[in-house]
């Protein structure tokens, strides 16, 4: 028996007092239930971590998964959709699963602009400030992150031309601040030093 199978039959014994609402939450249960069997069936050997239990069983532990996405409207009045994580859908006609898996997760993002500069806020949660490597051209930032237990990459392309030898970072508290200046002309790039 699954830990699914013993979820369902446990989920199972409830008293419904909505018989209604009960019946919803129980088809809700259900499809996660099937889409986490599902998951478990697909996903590669490499990505799992075994455990001996005490009485002998083996148990598979995955992850950590994360996906997601954040929305906002940009200065030109559309939204802006940027998706973080490391499990995402794929949904091309060539996919074998219906995800891609990264090993590096991508950190969520808020790109701030302002009339003479560009603020990109990065969310780091679990990593030293010289874990943390930046880089910058006149027209992207890249973030890496090479912490054994929590990997970020991201290629930001930046909504403007900036200075690049402007551009100034600072990390408190899991959250890196990089503040770039507007510009017009082009630059060799530059690494930027995070204080």
């Amino acid at each position: 028996m699954t830990i699914w199978d013993k979820w369902e039959k446990k989920r199972k014994r409830r008293l419904p007092i909505f018989p209604d609402v009960e019946r919803m939450i129980e088809e809700m249960e259900k499809e996660m239930a099937d889409f986490f069997k599902e998951i478990d069936e697909k996903l590669p050997d490499e990505s799992a971590s075994e455990t001996i239990l005490p009485d002998g069983s083996i148990k598979k532990e995955y992850g950590p998964f994360v996906y997601g996405y954040s929305v906002k409207i940009g200065s030109d009045g559309k939204p802006v959709v940027r998706e973080f994580g490391n499990l995402k859908p794929d949904y091309s006609a060539e996919a074998k699963k219906p995800y891609s898996l990264q090993e590096a997760r991508e950190p969520i993002i808020d790109v701030i602009e302002e009339p003479d500069q560009i603020k990109v806020v990065t969310e780091l949660p679990g990593v030293e400030k010289n874990e943390i490597d930046l880089y910058t051209t006149n027209r992207t930032l890249t973030i890496n992150v090479n912490n054994p237990h929590n990997k970020y990459y991201k290629q930001l392309d930046l909504p403007c031309e900036v200075d690049e030898s402007s551009a100034s970072s600072t990390y408190r508290n899991g959250v890196l601040e990089t503040i770039l200046k507007r510009k017009g002309e082009k630059g060799p790039g530059k690494s930027i030093k995070i204080e």
